[in-house]
């Protein structure tokens, strides 16, 4: 099996300092989404990634995003079965962001 590429919370808060272009999918449930999301986030549940891989860019540098790594784990997987060289899984997902770049954010 494929090793997951991933990439750090702080490497990512450093893409968004320097206004880096890149894709952020976020691959948690609606609910989740409304409650709490990363700046700049397109919302495609892990379940609908199959039907809706035509709206993302296999070119593009993506990176993969849950609660804490599993799904988003998945969904780089799925994209990489797919032609996508670029995609990369968020470690730890979005309470890893709230603990280490967002301490304000408010996660449950």
């Amino acid at each position: 099996m494929t090793a997951i590429p991933s990439i750090s919370i702080m490497d990512l808060k450093a893409k968004y300092d320097a206004k880096e272009s890149f894709v952020l999918v976020d691959v948690r449930e609606p609910s989740e989404y409304a409650r709490c999301r990363l700046p700049g986030s397109k919302l495609i549940p892990l379940g609908e990634l199959p039907a809706r891989i035509g709206e993302l860019d296999a070119s593009a540098q993506t990176i993969v995003h849950c609660r804490s790594g599993g799904r988003s784990a998945k969904a780089v997987r799925l994209l990489m079965e797919k032609g996508f060289s670029r995609v990369f899984n968020l470690s730890g997902g979005i309470l890893a962001w709230a603990e280490q770049a967002d301490p304000s954010m408010e996660v449950d």
